[in-house]
């Protein structure tokens, strides 16, 4: 792990510059249109990659990809249902800069002040945190977006890793990707310090928020692997429940993550449809 730091001065202006951006992403948001999907995606982008330069996050492809890894959606008058593993707050800026799409959000946010009115603008997705067993709704409202040719995106493992593994996936909300006959694009983020090793400076997961954001302000800079696997279509796999697709995202994200990782893979740990399946 580098222990390279950035100065307090360039933490302070990191600080200041985010403070700013947060209250212009909030104003740019509350005045698109929320029935334009177009300009609510252009804004979504725009906001995604200024966050990202504003704390020195580089985005890294694999230019030896197929066109089919690349950050573009299929032309079947679907949106996607990404899903990625989740290690920092970053991920949300990361596929926010690749993707025009919205995000699974709580439910309470949407009575919230400005803040709701943003998100219902964003296009969130809002959920009942209360009632997880009833999954019925949640996955209608995600397959309307969808329906509609809006990309929702999601982290199948609910909470954050270190980054050097994957967390298993829940399947509940990959129903909606069957309910909508829509592509699941699998995402895989690895992050990386100045000296391109893999760090776990990032995450969330083992210290609260403002010490997450204290940490990655005092890296000097942040380097994201992005790896957009192979477009998963339900329709290629008929006879195919949530689990299975759950299992397939699960299988092509963590060959990604595990690729470098200090971790073993955990190949001697089959995935399998019929063990998970009491798992939402």
């Amino acid at each position: 792990m580098s222990s390279a730091k950035t100065s307090l001065s360039t933490r302070l202006l990191r600080s200041l510059r985010i403070v700013r951006f947060l209250f212009t992403a909030l104003w740019r948001l509350h005045k698109i249109d929320s029935d334009n999907p177009i300009q609510r995606g252009r804004v979504i982008n725009a906001i995604g990659a200024l966050g990202l330069q504003i704390l020195n996050v580089k985005l890294e492809f694999d230019h030896n990809e197929t066109a089919a890894g690349d950050p573009a959606k299929p032309d079947n008058g679907r949106g996607m249902l990404i899903v990625a593993n989740h290690v920092s707050w970053l991920d949300i800026f990361v596929l926010a800069t690749l993707y025009p799409c919205s995000f699974i959000g709580m439910q309470e946010i949407k009575r919230w002040p400005v803040i709701g009115t943003v998100a219902r603008n964003a296009g969130t997705v809002f959920i009942n945190r209360k009632n997880r067993k009833d999954i019925d709704p949640i996955n209608a409202a995600i397959a309307a977006s969808l329906e509609k040719s809006q990309s929702v995106a999601f982290f199948p493992e609910a909470r954050t890793s270190d980054g050097n593994g994957v967390l298993p996936f829940k399947a509940a909300l990959f129903q909606s990707a069957i309910n909508a006959n829509a592509p699941i694009q699998p995402v895989a983020l690895r992050y990386y310090d100045a000296n391109g090793q893999r760090t776990t400076r990032v995450t969330f997961d083992d210290v609260n928020l403002l010490q997450s954001f204290w940490r990655i302000i005092s890296m000097p800079e942040i380097r994201v692997r992005v790896d957009c696997c192979q477009h998963i279509f339900p329709q290629d796999h008929p006879e195919a429940d949530r689990f299975l697709l759950k299992d397939l995202a699960e299988q092509a994200i963590c060959e990604k993550v595990y690729a470098d990782s200090p971790l073993p893979h955990p190949a001697d740990t089959e995935i399998n449809t019929v063990s998970d399946r009491p798992v939402a």
